[in-house]
């Protein structure tokens, strides 16, 4: 049987912008609750949440955190998460366990970057919202000015749950709005002013609840609770609340608030898919039903190796189970569950649904995977666009560090791991500078490699824009056998998007007998041989010739790709002829020709979507176009921000980040996602060209 009943679950990401203080505010919670009986601050390093080095020395959050308190009959499961975007990835993760995501904003800056990136995930990912306004014991607060900037940003929906009692040295307590029929002395707002627009905005939900409150009869608490709860789920109210996680103020009546949300497991409409039929089923929190699970975060620890996160949502799962794993031919063995308390584990025996988690050294177990019998929807991570060229620094470390950066990238799906087979550089690519300069640092600390890193090559492409045509005899005579092979091709241009049936046709090619096509470059080939010019046994080497050129690149080292060939004729010698011989002529015709047809280089085309003050879009727009961007259109992002979407050469983006923060004094953000290749200016292609052949020259 499960260890907490569902109802009596609640399961809390703490988000925000960075430095807002929800790792002191957690850090206080479990104080409060008893959970934790200890000293913890983030400033002197004891913090209970903040426990990896590199979090202590950067005083700020960079993994998710799960937690778990029990208070006035409640068992809490709060996760305390990053506030930076550049770790957004590990917010995303929390959010698939939770059921309420609490919104901290500074109540000296306001709602900054971050807390819209965080506002809209949560909406994405389909949970209610709270707002915490904390720091309310600071100087010069305007809470006034501070409610309508939260209000103008994320709409009229949010409304306080209660107001701060003096503000600064003077923040004291709060005042409830819950049917507040009188003014609180030192209330910075009159409650009762509040009041009545904030029980409306809750009833109406229930039309009979609705009539009563009109017709002069309250509703009772365990109604409010209900009818809160429902228009917190459907997105019509977004409570705010006032606490300061420094001094302890509003943490009773916090607490209160979630309890009185009522947001438990069961009131979440979760769906998950038959894996044979794609049918989706809608959940249900029974401790009895059949088993769901999902992994949302995996850790990696040096002392008790891998850690899978879990979210149960259906079903009871137990220590020494083996359970089903879509995906995997046979069950999987759950050695042992755990409680998670920041870096403490406590084993226990089972869990029901509303439970997080922890299970170790199941390596097959990935962020996102789900467990028994159904497969609940993918988490969908924002895709890492900053590379850097990584090197160990010692010799002979590679393969340690290659075995690192996998541990790395298991435990973080914003960062990815890739071998260029162009420029056989190892590249990691992540989220930002900053998201990348913490994974070097966690490589030195945990892993004992030291790397060496430069900005990656640009990946580059080849094409060619007009039609030609050309032969190449590879002869060779060098005492005894000789090499012979001649070749003749029709080169074409075959823009991606192309569709071969239709381009291969009978009516170009009239001597076509075979067509091969390459998805990956978008090469094609047509084997229009008659009379056995070239012996049918040869042509795997033609092919083998092309594809060998296809990946050296012809003008400066890039792959090829949008391409089609005809091998139209050729000749052979019945003795010197070989597969090596017309290989050879196959690479040196393609590369001739190739020079003949019009060659051009494609460069990466981003989607980026910068998100700034509105006072600043005509200087982002003037640096966009100064990168050679094409602004596509702007929308509003509220609170006086405008995001700019536009698309821009990867190579003028790599390094935005540090332009963005200077020019708007840290207040941006951007995205960026792949969007297709283009050809390069002429004058930026033929100094591109000029520097390839500067570094072969070198490598020689």
């Amino acid at each position: 049987m499960a260890l907490y009943e569902v109802k009596k679950i609640r399961n809390i990401a703490l988000c925000g912008h960075g430095s807002v203080g929800k790792t002191t505010l957690l850090d206080r919670l479990l104080n409060f609750t008893g959970a934790v009986n200890r000293p913890a601050s983030v400033d002197d390093g004891t913090s209970i949440c903040d426990f990896d080095e590199e979090e202590k020395s950067h005083r700020y959050t960079i993994e998710a955190k799960v937690t778990f308190f029990d208070y006035d009959g409640l068992h809490y499961h709060v996760i305390d998460t990053p506030g930076y975007r550049d770790f957004i990835g590990q917010v995303i993760g929390a959010f698939r366990a939770v059921d309420l995501a609490a919104i901290v904003i500074n109540a000296q800056s306001g709602v900054e970057v971050n807390t819209r990136r965080v506002f809209q995930e949560a909406e994405k990912a389909g949970i209610p919202r709270l707002i915490i306004i904390n720091k309310l014991d600071a100087e010069n607060i305007d809470f006034e000015n501070l409610l309508a900037g939260i209000r103008e940003t994320f709409g009229d929906r949010c409304v306080p749950l209660n107001v701060p009692i003096g503000l600064g040295a003077d923040f004291r307590g709060v005042a409830t709005t819950l049917k507040a029929e009188s003014s609180v002395p030192g209330a910075v707002i009159d409650p009762s002013s509040i009041s009545q627009s904030l029980m409306e905005s809750i009833v109406v939900a229930d039309e009979e609840v609705l009539s009563r409150y009109f017709e002069g009869q309250m509703p009772t608490d365990e109604e409010i609770s209900q009818l809160l709860g429902r228009a917190m789920i459907d997105g019509s109210v977004i409570p705010i609340v006032c606490v300061s996680a420094k001094t302890g103020v509003g943490l009773p009546e916090l607490l209160k608030v979630f309890d009185l949300c009522g947001i438990s497991p069961d009131r979440i409409v979760r769906r998950a898919q038959k894996p044979d039929s794609g049918e989706w089923v809608e959940l249900t929190a029974d401790p009895s039903g059949p088993l769901v699970a999902q992994v949302f975060k995996t850790r990696v620890d040096p002392f008790v190796q891998k850690i899978s996160f879990l979210r149960a949502y259906s079903g009871t799962v137990r220590t020494n189970a083996t359970v089903s794993v879509v995906g995997e031919r046979k069950g999987l063995k759950l050695a042992q569950l755990f409680h998670v308390q920041a870096s403490e584990m406590i084993p226990i025996e089972e869990a029901g649904p509303g439970a997080i988690v922890a299970v170790t050294k199941v390596e097959e177990l990935k962020t996102g995977m789900s467990i028994g019998d159904l497969v609940m929807p993918p988490i969908e991570f924002p895709t890492p666009m900053t590379g850097l060229a990584i090197t160990p620094k010692s010799r002979g470390d590679e393969q340690r560090l290659s075995g690192a950066l996998a541990k790395i990238c298991q435990e973080d799906p914003t960062c990815r791991l890739d071998r260029d087979p162009q420029t056989k550089e190892l590249v990691i690519t992540g989220m930002s500078e900053l998201h990348l300069q913490v994974i070097r640092e966690r490589l030195k600390r945990r892993d004992k490699v030291e790397v060496d890193v430069k900005e990656p090559k640009i990946p580059y492409r080849e094409t060619i824009q007009a039609p030609a045509e050309g032969m190449y005899r590879h002869k060779k005579q060098t005492g005894g056998r000789g090499q012979f092979g001649e070749v003749h091709i029709r080169m074409f241009p075959f823009p991606r998007g192309t569709k071969v049936e239709e381009f291969a046709t009978k009516e170009r090619f009239p001597e076509m007998k075979e067509v091969h096509y390459h998805e990956e470059s978008n090469f094609l080939w047509i084997d229009s041989i008659v009379g056995g010019t070239i012996p049918s046994n040869f042509m795997p080497a033609v092919e083998k010739g092309f594809l060998e050129r296809i990946s050296r690149g012809v003008i400066a080292g890039y792959p090829v790709q949008d391409v089609c060939v005809e091998v139209f004729f050729g000749k052979h010698h019945p003795v010197d002829s070989s597969e090596q011989a017309f290989k050879t002529a196959a690479s040196m015709v393609f590369r001739n020709v190739f020079q003949q047809a019009k060659p051009a280089l494609l460069e990466p085309i981003v989607k980026i979507e910068v998100t700034v003050p509105a006072d600043k879009v005509g200087d982002i727009n003037s640096d966009l176009s100064g990168r050679r961007g094409r602004v596509l259109g702007m929308t509003s992002a509220g609170g006086g921000f405008q995001t700019i979407v536009a698309e821009v050469p990867l190579a003028e983006v790599i390094t935005y980040a540090r332009a963005l923060s200077s020019i708007t004094g840290g207040q941006g953000s951007y995205t960026l996602e792949f969007s297709h290749y283009d050809i390069v200016p002429g004058n930026i292609q033929k100094e591109i060209i000029e520097k390839a052949k500067l570094e072969e020259e070198e490598e020689e």
